[in-house]
């Protein structure tokens, strides 16, 4: 008889999902306000390992975390000045791996925030450019003469105010910055440019990142002819972009940004990444006039970036069910191979509670209509727990954009104010310190802890949305096909495979009655909200939304 143990044949390993991001959830994280592990008053790598829970009982697929990378802050991060390393302020590499590795053990996807189009002008690669114009890293920048009356070369404006081009003494030229004079325009004309960044992504994906939030994707490339931008007319301004009170409104900018030499950068960045089990890549697209138009060009087909975000719903426009139907017949038109990631909020923009003025009810709908739309989802921190933007003094702000056009636009410090974990506690269980900025003490009643043992909470509500989202394959992977369009009320149907649901939403305080379209057959007993079919109508109570399961023709 054959005691010894038989040799086990190792389990087939499971193969990759390479698709798991269309239709995800992603967690934005900012790093410097969501968790203080050392007690200096800045969030931390290890700060976020430890709420890493938290992300994961919401029922998300992944994270977003914005950049880590050594910096000298003057735009958080923003400012890259070493890729290729964390900022001290934040830890280290191996915090970096055990945050990681961690995630992954939650079942969390991560990506983090690259920022391809610009460097800090302490980086070395900036260093070397401008004080030897013959050396490696000469043409690594946009520098360019002056005009004959020392004037800059063009009339390119920066988003965070002025002209868009700084004199350097050294170097006796104009360098490029579409930020702020500290950042300086990366120069991908140049193939070397190209190579390093992509040495870059190459870093990261096998350190076992599963993907990118690529900032600021549509400013790349610049017009090598430095041609001027033309006017807006003042009835085609948008403020979408860059505050009202910023003249960067008023030009259309076909030169300074989405250039069409940006689709073969695209394309080499797309080939790296799938030579990666399951990598992705989201792209931020920054641009008032042809945001929809850029976001379908880059994401059509499979050779480019897999998703892409525009600021559709990031803005101040009302966000009527007629503006949503316009939004999705616009990606619908342009570019129904594309794929969308769609976001109310974001640590750029005033929190969508207060930017719309949303009472409680009325934040559930739109969370429960964004968690319904075709296409991919970024949450922003402290969504679930329906924040509101934070007022922020003068005297404490950080954010130099903020600085530079006080009091009429505040800056963008109002949304990137600590996260409250605890309520009985200053600073909400987010530092033991003073935090970078105050905590705002009406969050506090909104802290993790209030809200975790309430099953009637804004965070209940999230974690039953995101499960009811997941538990049907039809909103990750199926068509949208709008049935009903008003000022008040929104309606559509999701079809995948032999799966339907009739999707309605009672945009306003007021209850409606909503006509069942033909094929409906009962209501989801999975979705959070309880509305019932009587007779084909569906009697909606005030901010209340119905999904109906349906058969397909």
């Amino acid at each position: 008889m054959n005691l010894i143990d038989p040799v086990m044949a190792p389990a087939p390993e499971i193969a990759a999902d390479k698709d798991w991001w269309r239709g995800a959830v992603i967690y934005q994280i900012y790093p410097r306000s969501y968790q203080d592990s050392n007690g200096d008053g800045i969030g931390d790598l290890s700060g976020i390992i430890h709420r890493l829970p938290h992300i994961a009982d919401l029922g998300v697929d992944g994270i977003w975390i914005s950049p880590f990378f050594t910096s000298p802050m003057l735009d958080f991060g923003y400012d890259v000045s070493d890729y290729r390393d964390v900022d001290p302020m934040f830890g280290t590499l191996a915090d970096f791996d055990a945050l990681l590795q961690r995630a992954h053990e939650l079942g969390l996807k991560v990506l983090i925030d690259l920022v391809l189009s610009h460097t800090s002008s302490v980086h070395p690669w900036f260093k070397d450019s401008r004080s030897n114009p013959t050396g490696q890293h000469a043409d690594w920048y946009v520098w360019a003469d002056a005009k004959p009356d020392g004037s800059p070369p063009n009339n390119w404006l920066s988003i965070f105010g002025g002209s868009a081009w700084e004199w350097d003494g050294e170097r006796m030229q104009y360098y490029l910055h579409n930020f702020l004079k500290e950042q300086p325009d990366l120069n991908l004309h140049n193939p070397a440019v190209q190579d390093e960044l992509l040495d870059v992504v190459r870093f990261w994906l096998d350190r076992g990142v599963d993907g990118f939030r690529l900032d600021t994707i549509n400013f790349y490339f610049h017009d090598q002819e430095l041609r001027a931008n033309p006017a807006l007319k003042p009835e085609d301004r948008n403020d979408s972009i860059a505050p009202a009170v910023n003249p960067y409104n008023w030009q259309d900018h076909l030169y300074d940004k989405n250039r069409p030499e940006n689709l073969a950068f695209l394309k080499r960045f797309r080939a790296l990444l799938d030579k990666y089990p399951a990598a992705t890549s989201v792209g931020e697209v920054g641009d008032a006039q042809r945001g929809v138009e850029i976001q379908a060009e880059y994401t059509e087909g499979t050779d480019k970036v897999h998703m892409c975000y525009g600021f559709d719903f990031l803005s101040a426009a009302p966000p009527t069910g007629t503006r949503f139907a316009e939004v999705l017949a616009d990606y619908d038109r342009i570019g129904p191979d594309s794929w969308a990631c769609w976001a109310f909020s974001n640590h750029d923009v005033m929190r969508h509670a207060s930017r719309w003025s949303l009472d409680e009810p009325a934040r559930r709908a739109y969370a429960a209509l964004l968690l319904s739309l075709r296409g991919s989802v970024c949450l922003y921190q402290g969504e679930e727990l329906g924040l509101t933007e934070a007022y922020v003094p003068f005297e404490d702000l950080q954010d130099p954009y903020g600085i530079q056009f006080w009091p009429k636009f505040k800056g963008r410090d109002g949304c990137r104010t600590p996260i409250p974990w605890v309520t009985d506690n200053q600073n909400g269980g987010f530092s033991d310190a003073k935090p970078w900025l105050p905590m705002a003490m009406e969050h506090l009643d909104r802290s993790v802890m209030r809200q975790s043992g309430d099953g009637a909470s804004t965070l209940a509500f999230y974690r039953k949305m995101l499960a009811y989202r997941k538990s049907r394959e039809v909103f990750a992977k199926g068509s949208i096909e709008i049935v009903e369009a008003r000022e008040d009320f929104l309606s559509f149907r999701r079809v995948f495979g032999g799966e339907a649901i009739f999707c309605a939403f009672n945009l306003s305080g007021d209850g409606c009655e909503v006509t069942v379209p033909d094929g409906v057959v009962s209501p989801d007993k999975g979705a959070p909200f309880k509305a019932d079919i009587k007779n084909n109508t569906v009697m909606l109570d005030a901010w209340e939304a119905f999904f109906g399961l349906g058969t397909v023709e």
